[in-house]
């Protein structure tokens, strides 16, 4: 009668205590990534606001990010832990990374403070290989490479070098360091694109046998 309900109401069911019942859609999972996604709009206001100035809103902005992404395992985490996975979050949780990543790149450039066709490699990568994923998930799921989740890593970073304004501290050396950094994050990106694209035709003609 509880599961009937539920499925009824989807915000009905458990919100952070583990168990074997339905997980609430609003659960503390799903909030989380939900906040995450909010914050997107919030840190490119501030950065833009700053407008390439360093000042204490381009720190805020960058804190706003760290954050953002640094929450990104707190609750996959929380939801395998308190059996916590629902549909939603499954969805929603790698397109929150999608919309952090992508919306600092496009601020960054927008400030003229990247490059746009690094921006442009870096989305067409990452939503191309998004709608793919969605475009097949019927018939099969792709698991995620190694190589992927380690660039997903390396263009956090990259981003919060290029966000935090630490060329005013230490001197214009961390240019430098910011862009070796971003180069590693551009290269993986396109490595681990062309690694998932092989693991899909690998297992398409597996399928087809």
């Amino acid at each position: 009668m509880a599961s009937t309900a539920a499925s009824e109401n989807p915000f009905r069911g458990r919100f952070i205590r583990a168990g074997d019942g339905p997980a609430s859609l609003g659960n503390l999972a799903n909030v989380i990534t939900v906040v995450r996604i909010l914050m997107a709009p919030v840190f490119i206001w501030l950065l833009l606001l700053d407008g390439s100035q360093g000042g204490a809103l381009r720190w805020i902005a960058t804190v706003f990010f760290v954050v953002a992404i640094v929450t990104d395992s707190l609750d996959g985490h929380i939801a395998r832990s308190q059996n916590l996975v629902t549909d939603f979050g499954k969805i929603v949780d790698p397109i929150a990374d999608k919309i952090l990543i992508g919306s600092a790149l496009v601020a960054l450039s927008i400030l003229g403070e990247l490059w746009w066709w690094v921006t442009i490699v870096i989305l067409v990568r990452e939503f191309g290989i998004t709608v793919w994923r969605f475009a097949v998930i019927r018939t099969r799921v792709i698991p995620a490479v190694a190589s992927g989740k380690l660039k997903t890593v390396l263009q956090a970073v990259a981003i919060t070098l290029f966000l935090a304004p630490f060329p005013a501290l230490l001197g214009e050396w961390v240019f430098w360091v910011n862009w070796v950094v971003m180069a590693a994050a551009l290269a993986l990106t396109v490595i681990s694109g062309i690694d998932f694209v092989i693991k899909y035709v690998r297992q398409n003609r597996v399928a087809s046998v």
